[in-house]
């Protein structure tokens, strides 16, 4: 019993951010900048929860909303603690030109006083960094509504987070071998986020395939209400996940917030005329879905784009992500429920490439990095797209399959007829015979 406790003693002892802080320098962080980046820390969960939550559970049928909200929340709770864990130094572990961080933040432990570039404390970082962690896996969710296995499903994210997003998050954002060798650049998750979750979506949902009456029955959305309060949360929660990436309170973080509310302006308004001309009425759905397929065209640019820029990025976003759908569920006859590759995969890499044209200080753009124009910015880009959509095809088939082996992917035929929120969880969200 006595070496169980100093075991835990110990590891406790070794994982503790003070002891880190006790051993190193102190260096003053800016207040300012601390409070900023743990407001937009919050504004970023709440962007999973409960924006995202609402968001799908609107969209799917009512005998399945509580499935889609629980998977959310257990998906924020395994990325969270899985990121303490081990998920933060493999994406933000300090080497440089490398495939994976250094081990040495492990449990969060040995965190430095700053983080170095920034004037916050490497632990406000953290905290920033894990919400992004959270929400990647759960945009996910979309995919798969209404027939994935529950015990499937947080199985596989935790492995992905860990497995696809922390690697990616390092190649770019943690000194890792994409940003520094090639330049290629991602300023809040186009590459990161969007289209890891976007392509490795669009995989589960062709090893899943189809939900029984795909494409011959009507499915429609069964709160329409929820839908769009959850992309209202997810548009507000967005000036934190785009304005917070500037890593401090300053005109990068009010160029980044005033870029992503014009292009989600911008494309909500185009998805509202696109329904318009072609389905003779505007929708709820469509103001909902436009929004989200401009904050994502524009989130990889956000801080390198003019206001000008901007909105041209939410409109060809609503366009072409508007596009997609059809493309996908029509005439490729693909369930992904949501759309979440056709929205967030294809704006995306749309924002990723668009950025190295719209960098240009002719258009209005921040300019190019030393030695690099606008040729090479876009081979840089293609190169980063080309890798993340690569790695997250691979990564995404051998983890499901792998977790396959120990917990079914798809819940039974009568059980998906029946609804989930029954058969998996024993409830019901809406309770109507009381």
């Amino acid at each position: 019993m006595q070496r169980l406790v100093l075991s835990l003693t110990l590891l406790v002892g070794i994982a503790s951010p003070a002891s880190a802080q006790e051993v190193a320098p102190v260096v003053s962080s800016d207040t300012g900048d601390t409070a900023w980046i743990l407001a937009c820390a919050a504004l970023v969960l709440l962007m999973t929860l409960p924006g995202l939550a609402l968001f799908y559970g609107g969209l799917v049928r009512a005998k399945n909303v509580l499935s889609v909200v629980l998977q959310c929340g257990a998906i924020a709770a395994v990325a969270s603690v899985l990121w303490a864990v081990v998920g933060y130094t493999v994406a933000f572990g300090p080497v440089t030109n490398g495939w994976l961080g250094g081990g040495n933040a492990v449990m969060l432990g040995d965190l430095g006083t700053l983080r170095p570039g920034t004037a916050i404390p490497e632990s406000t970082f953290a905290l920033f960094q894990m919400t992004f962690a959270v929400i990647t896996p759960a945009l996910m969710v979309g995919a798969w509504v209404e027939r994935a296995r529950f015990t499937w499903v947080i199985a596989f994210c935790a492995l992905w987070g860990l497995v696809v997003y922390a690697p990616v998050a390092h190649w770019l954002w943690g000194g890792g071998w994409l940003a520094s060798q090639f330049g290629t650049l991602d300023f809040a998750g186009g590459l990161v986020v969007h289209t890891t979750a976007g392509v490795s979506a669009l995989l589960v949902a062709l090893l899943l395939g189809k939900r029984a009456g795909f494409p011959q029955k009507l499915m429609l959305p069964h709160a329409p209400l929820l839908t769009m309060m959850g992309v209202a949360l997810l548009w507000v929660g967005w000036f934190g996940f785009n304005g917070g990436s500037a890593l401090g309170a300053n005109d990068n973080a009010s160029s980044a917030i005033l870029n992503t509310h014009l292009a989600a302006s911008a494309a909500a308004l185009t998805w509202l005329l696109a329904e318009r001309l072609s389905l003779g009425k505007p929708t709820t759905i469509g103001w909902a879905t436009g929004a989200i397929a401009g904050l994502a065209t524009i989130t990889p640019a956000a801080v390198f784009v003019s206001p000008g820029a901007a909105l041209l990025f939410g409109l060809l976003g609503a366009l072409v992500c508007y596009g997609a759908i059809q493309q996908i569920k029509q005439r490729w006859e693909i369930d992904d429920s949501l759309d979440v590759f056709a929205v967030h995969g294809v704006g995306g890499i749309l924002g990723t490439l668009l950025l190295a044209v719209f960098l240009s200080p002719t258009l209005g753009g921040t300019g190019y990095f030393s030695g690099m124009d606008m040729a090479s910015q876009l081979g840089a880009q293609a190169i980063g797209i080309g890798v993340v959509v690569v790695w997250s095809a691979i990564g995404t088939v051998i983890l499901a399959l792998m977790v396959s082996v120990v917990f079914p992917m798809r819940v039974e035929r009568d059980e998906e007829i029946e609804g989930l929120d029954v058969t998996s969880h024993g409830e019901r969200a809406w309770d109507l015979d009381q």
